[in-house]
């Protein structure tokens, strides 16, 4: 069984895996092991013409504890995220629907936007959990957009993983913490 003990009053965790592996199970797990009050920051943005992504959040919203606080923040993640407290646990699901809430963004905008959130997990002060989504394991997407949210998120997931521990993959019914079974490579430049 993989367990989670905070060493000290401050934890960065990064959760990584495929589609419908238990990211965010895991993660609200992590959430309730902490022991602090949790804000769940949703990034998702709500279409009530989509009634299949409305089911997806419904479900998410139905797991978790009634008294956990839910912040919606589809753009503003950084500062949401700066503003939150030392004596708190802040889940943040998900990174993928983030970065696709900003793939509009020209890429020296997205440089900023993404360097302002690395320096902002670096100064984070409690318990923060991040939910990624893994999208390059398959073929390149056919459409500039499909590589360009592959591209964003691979290396924002990996920027990231080089600043958390610790880092869970979570596929195929099991969660594999990534900081003992692996090595981290040198920090990404770009």
């Amino acid at each position: 069984m993989v367990k989670y003990s905070p060493t000290s009053t401050k934890s960065l965790i990064l959760i990584t895996g495929p589609s419908r592996s238990g990211k965010s199970e895991w993660a609200e797990t992590l959430a309730i092991r902490s022991g602090k009050p949790v804000f769940y920051l949703a990034t998702a943005q709500v279409d009530l013409n989509d009634t299949e992504w409305q089911a997806r959040i419904e479900q998410h919203q139905l797991r978790r504890p009634a008294n956990w606080q839910t912040l919606c923040e589809p753009v503003n993640l950084a500062a949401t995220i700066a503003a939150y407290s030392a004596n708190h646990c802040l889940l943040v699901d998900s990174l993928g629907t983030w970065v696709a809430n900003l793939l509009e963004e020209d890429n020296e905008t997205w440089d900023q936007t993404s360097q302002e959130l690395i320096i902002i997990l670096q100064q984070a002060t409690g318990d923060l959990i991040l939910v990624a989504e893994e999208t390059g394991w398959g073929i390149v997407p056919a459409y500039k957009s499909g590589r360009l949210f592959r591209d964003r998120l691979g290396m924002l997931v990996r920027r990231i993983g080089a600043i958390a521990n610790p880092v869970y993959l979570v596929t195929g019914g099991y969660v594999l913490n990534l900081c003992q079974l692996g090595s981290p490579l040198p920090q990404p430049t770009t």
